[in-house]
C-alpha cells in the first residue's frame, strides 16, 4: 500500500483532474522504484558467495579454472607448513570459478577434473599445487619478507665455525645480497635457509652450529659402535670407559637422527643419547 499524502477531489474543470492524476501516477511509480530497488539489493544469487579481503589460489584442471578464497598471509604459512589448520588459512570451503564475481563451481565441473566433489580435499590441492594471484606490490612485500625470515633462520642455526661465534641477522643479509640470492614463493624458507647455508659456504666461514651430545654404549658394543660412529661426529671432547663407554661430542645437527637410531638398534634400547645442548657457541656476535 502506497501514501501519497494527497486525495483526488473532484474537479469541475476536467484539465486540473487529468494534471492531479497524472502527478499521482508520477509519486505512485517513484515510490514502486524505490521499493524495488532495495528488494533488488539485498538479492544474492544462489551460486554467488561475495567475500572482502582474500587471497585467491587460481588452478587450472581439465580445460577450466577453479579458485579458492584464502586469507591474506595465510597461504605460504600453510605451504611451509607452519599453519596447520586450514580453517585458519581458508576463508570458505567453496571453490570459485571466479572468487571476484563470487561465482562457485558447478560440482560436475569439479567431480569432472579432481575426480572427486569432496570440496576439502579439492581446496587442498589447489592450495598446494595453485598458483597464489597477488599484486606486483604484494609479492615484492612478500619477498621480502621471505628474505628476512631466510637470513634469520640461517642466523640462528650456524656459526663461524674459527670463532664458535653467531652471525647477525643483519650480516647474513648482507651476505645473502652479495650472492644475489633471490628468494623462491614457492618453496619453505627453512628449505631456502638450507640452500643459503650452502651457498654462503663458498664465500665465507660459516657452518651449522654443533649440538653437544652425551652418548652412553653397553661395554659389550662399545668398541663396534664407536667406529660405526666415528664419521657422524665431529669433535669427541672427552670419553670415560668404566663398566660403560661415555662419550660428550659435537655433532652436525643433521646426523642427529641418524646417530640416535644406531645406538637404538644397534644396542637394543640399552644405550642412550642426552642432548647437552642444541647449539655450542661463544658468547658475542660475530663481524666480517
Amino acid at each position: 500500500m502506497f501514501h501519497t499524502g494527497a486525495s483526488l477531489k473532484t474537479h469541475s474543470n476536467g484539465t486540473d483532474d487529468a494534471v492531479v492524476r497524472f502527478f499521482l501516477s508520477v509519486v505512485f511509480w517513484t515510490q514502486f522504484c524505490v521499493l524495488l530497488s532495495s528488494e533488488m539489493s539485498i538479492f544474492t544469487p544462489t551460486n554467488q558467495i561475495r567475500l572482502t579481503n582474500v587471497a585467491v589460489v587460481r588452478m587450472k584442471k581439465g580445460g577450466k579454472r577453479f579458485e579458492i578464497a584464502c586469507y591474506k598471509n595465510k597461504v605460504m604459512s600453510w605451504r611451509s607448513g607452519a599453519e596447520k589448520d586450514l580453517d585458519e588459512v581458508l576463508q570458505t570451503h567453496s571453490v570459485f570459478v571466479n572468487v571476484s564475481k563470487g561465482q562457485v563451481a558447478k560440482k560436475d565441473d569439479l567431480t569432472k577434473a579432481f575426480g572427486t566433489d569432496d570440496l576439502t580435499e579439492i581446496c587442498k590441492q589447489i592450495l598446494a599445487k595453485g598458483e597464489l594471484q597477488v599484486s606486483d606490490k604484494e609479492r615484492q612485500s612478500q619477498l621480502e619478507t621471505m628474505f628476512r625470515d631466510i637470513a634469520t633462520i640461517v642466523a640462528e642455526k650456524c656459526v663461524n665455525p674459527d670463532t664458535k661465534r653467531p652471525y647477525t641477522v643483519n650480516l647474513i643479509e648482507r651476505a645473502m645480497k652479495d650472492i644475489h640470492y633471490s628468494v623462491k614463493a614457492n618453496k619453505s624458507t627453512k628449505q631456502q635457509a638450507l640452500e643459503v647455508i650452502r651457498q654462503l659456504k663458498e664465500t665465507m666461514e660459516i657452518q651449522r652450529a654443533h649440538m653437544r651430545l652425551r652418548l652412553v654404549l653397553p661395554a659389550k658394543e662399545a668398541k663396534r659402535l664407536k667406529e660405526k660412529l666415528k664419521p657422524l661426529l665431529q669433535v669427541v671432547e672427552s670419553e670415560d670407559f668404566d663398566e660403560e663407554l661415555e662419550m660428550v661430542c659435537l655433532v652436525d645437527p643433521g646426523c642427529f637422527r641418524e646417530i640416535d637410531e644406531l645406538i637404538r638398534c644397534e644396542t637394543k634400547g640399552r644405550g642412550s643419547l642426552e642432548v647437552l645442548s642444541l647449539k655450542d657457541v661463544e658468547e658475542g656476535d660475530e663481524k666480517l
